[in-house]
């Protein structure tokens, strides 16, 4: 909002700002202002916005001949047979503007589609946040078979510097699209691992994209890769301790460090690591995780993280926007480490009872 650059305006004539660090999707743009009024390194306004707006990322990537799925725009105000018309199933309908795979849904035919943007009507009335257009539209594009990778990096003066790519064991195939297992160094061809940051390369350069951190996730379909997200900012959530492995360095020493124009040199380490995002799958009441103690025990593994305490309401995908926690685990090479991450996880005992909901029946 204009109140909001206007505060951090008057905070800076008091005490020079000498970088400016987006934290999160909803931050980007905010952020590209007020670095591009204090004539500090930053994305071009505009291009933040293109970066966290689903729709507009798209349309602006495939006018610059960069592969993304096929797409199309459908309104939840109108009726959605006629907008229908010549989509091939199966596809996928997401939110314009949720994170974490909020909201993402699988449809192999046109009444479960309709079924979906019901669904997903309610995940945005529920999520506030987003504005009018975001919150009466939502993106339905082509599903691309084949697995999934992430690239962490970061952008300096318009030249992309990988930090890792991580591979996704997990088939990402549906109903819902949660994110699991992320390890480190990838197991892909080399050849397939150099298309794979060229079409980053190129999506960076069709958004417009110059400067700070690059989360990006790719599609490897038969044709080759294809773009499903270029997000402005860092990797989210516990997931950037996996960055110091890869370069001796927090990933927030790394972006802080570029931020105020002294980037640090990267030390690549031998060896793999990983992470498993612990999913929900049950709705209900978290009563208690049993097992931890076991987890941490298996071999390889480095630490066990919960965040969500007993007594916390667990919701699913696609409703759902959080994890339980988080597993990490280094071993000498990646197949150890995704090993070590699936039989520490099934350690696990999540034991979740009913929600009780007070109805007020006067």
């Amino acid at each position: 909002s204009p109140e909001a650059l206007e505060r951090l305006l008057r905070a800076n004539r008091q005490r020079p700002f000498i970088g400016v660090v987006a934290t999160d999707d909803t931050t980007v743009e905010l952020g590209s202002r007020i670095a591009e009024i204090l004539d500090l390194p930053h994305n071009p306004p505009q291009a933040a916005q293109y970066s966290h707006r689903k729709d507009l990322s798209r349309q602006v990537l495939q006018a610059a001949g960069v592969r993304v799925p096929d797409f199309r725009i459908l309104g939840l105000g109108q009726a959605l047979a006629p907008q229908l018309d010549g989509l091939e199933f199966p596809c996928v309908v997401k939110p314009l503007s949720l994170s974490a795979s909020r909201g993402v849904m699988r449809a192999d035919t046109p009444q479960q589609l309709q079924s979906a943007c019901l669904r997903l009507a309610s995940i945005l009335a529920a999520a506030g946040r987003v504005d009018n257009y975001a919150s009466s539209h939502v993106l339905a594009e082509e599903f691309i078979p084949g697995p999934e990778v992430a690239l962490e990096g970061l952008l300096n003066r318009g030249k992309l510097d990988v930090l890792a790519i991580f591979d996704k064991p997990d088939p990402l195939e549906g109903p819902f699209f949660e994110e699991t297992y992320y390890i480190t160094p990838s197991r892909h061809a080399d050849a397939i691992q150099q298309e794979i940051i060229q079409c980053v390369r190129d999506a960076c350069d069709g958004l417009g994209l110059r400067e700070g951190a690059v989360h990006a996730e790719v599609r490897i379909g038969e044709s080759g890769c294809a773009i499903i997200e270029v997000a402005a900012r860092t990797i989210g959530g516990e997931c950037a301790r996996l960055l110091r492995f890869g370069t001796g360095h927090s990933l927030e020493d790394l972006v802080i460090a570029h931020a105020v124009g002294k980037p640090l040199s990267i030390r690549r380490e031998a060896g793999a690591a990983g992470v498993l995002m612990i999913p929900i799958t049950k709705a209900g009441s978290l009563r208690r995780i049993e097992g931890i103690s076991r987890a941490r025990a298996v071999p390889f593994i480095e630490d066990v993280l919960i965040n969500i305490r007993d007594g916390y309401e667990l919701i699913p995908l696609p409703e759902g926007n959080s994890y339980l926690g988080f597993m990490f685990a280094c071993a000498p090479k990646p197949e150890q480490v995704e090993a070590a991450l699936r039989k520490a996880h099934a350690e696990l005992d999540v034991v979740v009872a009913p929600v009780m909901k007070l109805l007020d029946l006067r």
